[in-house]
């Protein structure tokens, strides 16, 4: 496998609100309760959609560049045996984040990603 360049975390605008203050991102509720925070590459981001946000609107999309998480990147076999990327050790610094787009999930989970997921 090799690694992109960009993994996106699915957030609400809700959660994601306090980050702009403090400058860091603690993550979802998941996160917090698994020790980790969930990324998804953007070949796994319309299935992430569809499974865990169907019919939600508010949401934010973050783009992550992999190399600003260093060795707290780690690439762990989740749905299907699939590799995701999951951060440990701590917030995002929101310095890393180079970019956020506003998302909403059809009930169906379908959803249209923004134009710079790739």
């Amino acid at each position: 496998m090799s690694t992109p360049e960009l993994i996106y975390k699915i957030t609400t605008a809700v959660a994601f609100a306090p980050a702009r203050v403090s400058g860091q991102f603690e993550g979802m509720p998941i996160d917090a309760k698994d020790g980790y925070m969930h990324f998804s590459t953007a070949a796994q981001l319309s299935e992430t959609l569809r499974l865990h946000f169907a019919g939600q609107a508010g949401l934010l999309l973050l783009a992550v560049p992999t190399a600003d998480l260093g060795s707290n990147l780690v690439w762990e076999p989740s749905r299907g045996g699939e590799l995701f990327p999951h951060l440990y050790g701590g917030p995002l610094k929101l310095t890393s984040v180079v970019w956020e787009e506003p998302i909403s999930v059809a009930a169906d989970g379908s959803c249209t990603l923004p134009a710079g997921v790739k």
